[in-house]
């Protein structure tokens, strides 16, 4: 199942210059360089011994057990380019916006005498900028990925099934059974 969040931050990643470091020890390295030289915080983070991460900073380790090798690179994709990360969060925020393809199940909340059976629906859309604006800051404030939802469903629902305040005056939209998720910027 595919959130939210995840999504943000894969399309932030997205507007990468330069890839993350591949090795071990260089993705190691990086994290230490991050934390002012300091092994024991890289250690404490990745829940190893201060001794082990010496030894991948010096490349006596080579090959980290897989659940170690995930957490060493989120944490190096979470701190990787933060300026570039910046720049085009703010891109997306004040004039760009930010693309959506949801494959999910969609509810409504509509006037009488009009159907309101959730069906999964395929949607491609251009959120404007004030849309992406309130995802990227909910996602920076550590909201729980159930008001990330609310706000993409509102988001679509204004653009999508309101269409700019055009139509369908009064429909509320439940984003439920997220199928496929994916931003761009």
């Amino acid at each position: 199942m595919a959130t939210i969040g995840e999504g943000l931050d894969k399309a932030v990643q997205g507007a990468f210059t330069r890839p993350i470091p591949k090795t071990a020890g260089a993705q190691m390295r990086y994290l230490v360089k991050q934390h002012q030289r300091s092994t024991r915080r890289v250690a404490e983070l990745l829940g190893i011994s201060q001794r082990t991460v010496e030894r991948y900073v010096k490349n006596q380790l080579k090959r980290p057990r897989p659940e170690l090798a995930d957490r060493l690179e989120r944490e190096v994709r979470s701190r990787w380019q933060p300026q570039i990360r910046a720049k085009a969060k703010k891109t997306a925020a004040t004039t760009a916006g930010i693309m959506i393809d949801v494959r999910a199940r969609f509810g409504y909340t509509a006037a009488p005498g009009s159907t309101d059976d959730a069906r999964v629906r395929h949607l491609t859309l251009a959120l404007p900028p004030d849309h992406a604006a309130r995802l990227f800051q909910a996602r920076e404030a550590g909201s729980p990925e159930d008001q990330l939802r609310q706000i993409a469903a509102e988001a679509l629902g204004e653009v999508y099934f309101r269409d700019n305040g055009r139509r369908a005056h009064g429909l509320e939209v439940e984003l439920t059974d997220l199928l496929n998720l994916e931003f761009e910027l």
